[in-house]
């Protein structure tokens, strides 16, 4: 039998964390709560495989806790999903330059949190459970057979466009640096100029046609994919 994933939801609202444990458990989650980031600083941290945090909370606010969880070794790369009803641009990159992995705006449903941590587990994990299949409507990834197809029509794309295309439809909404794409697509011994990056995004949407425009540019910031 498959170890359950443990995971840590820190909320200063006693309802808030009563709701996310039970239908936690329920999914098949083992599921701890703690009403403040400095109750659970006391708790033995690296036992849990998720960290669900609020971000508006007592004394020490949520990217504070997050910041303070990736500057300690034994924590640094168990992941983290913020809880949060700010949803400005600044405050989601101030979020992510902290290390966290995900977001969900408040009010959220339970399925789409659910949904998330398994993305998150998912990804960090990888092996069997690794995403094979990302979509948008009718543009599909597939990621095991390296093929990219709208409306049932195969999509010819290179290996770079391919990787930047999973990269976003895995994490949709979420805006990518022209760095950060540059350290995970392409390999560290390659000297890459901006420009590149602006010359795959261009082509990319081209070719995907009528989802070319899901490809959103921030100015200022990079590229990202939306729905």
């Amino acid at each position: 039998m498959a170890t359950k994933s443990k995971i840590l939801v820190v909320d200063d609202e006693d309802t808030i964390c009563e709701v996310l444990k039970l239908n936690l458990e329920i999914a098949g989650y083992d599921v701890d709560t703690a009403n403040s980031a400095e109750t659970a600083m006391k708790l033995p941290l690296a036992e849990y495989d998720l960290f669900i945090i609020d971000v508006m909370m007592g004394e020490m606010n949520g990217f504070d806790f997050a910041t303070k969880i990736r500057a300690t070794e034994e924590l640094k790369n168990i992941p983290i999903i913020i809880c949060t009803a700010k949803d400005s641009e600044e405050d989601l990159l101030d979020g992510f330059s902290r290390g966290i992995d995900d977001y969900i705006k408040k009010p959220f449903s339970i399925r789409e949190l659910i949904v998330r941590i398994k993305s998150v587990l998912r990804r960090v994990k990888g092996g069997e459970t690794a995403e094979v299949s990302l979509s948008c409507n009718t543009l599909v990834l597939d990621a095991d057979k390296k093929l990219c197809t709208i409306d049932g029509e195969e999509v010819a794309l290179t290996k770079k466009e391919f990787e930047i295309l999973r990269l976003f439809l895995q994490n949709k909404g979420r805006i990518f640096s022209r760095e950060e794409i540059l350290s995970k697509v392409w390999e560290e011994d390659v000297l890459v100029i901006d420009r590149t990056i602006d010359v795959n995004i261009n082509r990319l949407r081209k070719k995907l046609k009528q989802y070319g425009n899901n490809i959103i540019t921030k100015l200022g910031y990079g590229y990202g994919f939306k729905d």
